[in-house]
């Protein structure tokens, strides 16, 4: 079975451009792995989301993408969540694979609040969440650099923060590395997923 078969698609909102800057590292990150990546860009409360719809029924596993605002996630992003509800009705995401990161300010901004929002968007569409699984960084706060992996030390999704410059500076190096690992991590299950039910398909047949 070729990877290409393995299919993730990485679905975000940038209000500024730094969690663009995450959604592009998450899915190089999945490429490496070997899977596909499918970039799906959120771009306004009211536009079609049919198309992005049916993008992720048809991958494998989907990475959401939000920044921080007030504590949850984009007010644009919510209304990407509540258009789910389409396939929600026919179950068409169960068992997919599904991960999750956001991005703000400050350091904490709850945003553990709007990867909670994602996890839990995740569950009631019967998917299976995959965490982050990296440390927190075993550094002093003083230690605890821009190049440090996880640095927010987050475990459900990636945490980043982004100061208020342009994207191609912040988020840092750090977070920009935390979100390739995630994406390498996300795809190299997405494979592993995808292998597991073809075998179960040749042991049926």
């Amino acid at each position: 079975m070729s990877h290409a078969q393995a299919k993730v698609a990485v679905v975000y909102h940038s209000g500024y451009g730094h969690t663009a800057v995450l959604a592009e590292k998450v899915a190089e990150g999945v490429r490496e792995s070997g899977a596909e990546a499918v970039l799906l860009k959120v771009e306004s409360a009211g536009q079609d989301f049919d198309p992005l719809l049916d993008a992720i029924t048809e991958a494998d596993a989907v990475v959401f993408g939000a920044p921080t605002y007030m504590g949850d996630v984009s007010a644009v992003f919510k209304a990407f969540i509540d258009a789910t509800s389409k396939p929600w009705f026919n179950s068409l995401w169960k068992d997919k694979l599904a991960g999750g990161f956001t991005n703000s300010h400050s350091f904490s901004g709850d945003k553990v609040h709007a990867l909670t929002t994602l996890a839990v968007l995740a569950a009631q569409h019967g998917m299976n969440w995959v965490s982050l699984g990296l440390a927190p960084p075993g550094v002093t706060a003083a230690e605890r650099g821009p190049d440090t992996l996880n640095r927010v030390g987050a475990f459900l999704g990636l945490a980043a923060q982004s100061d208020h410059v342009s994207p191609e500076l912040s988020p840092p190096a750090g977070d920009r590395e935390t979100a390739r690992l995630q994406g390498l991590r996300i795809g190299e299950a997405a494979l592993r997923w995808k292998r597991g039910a073809a075998a179960d398909l040749a042991q049926a047949a």
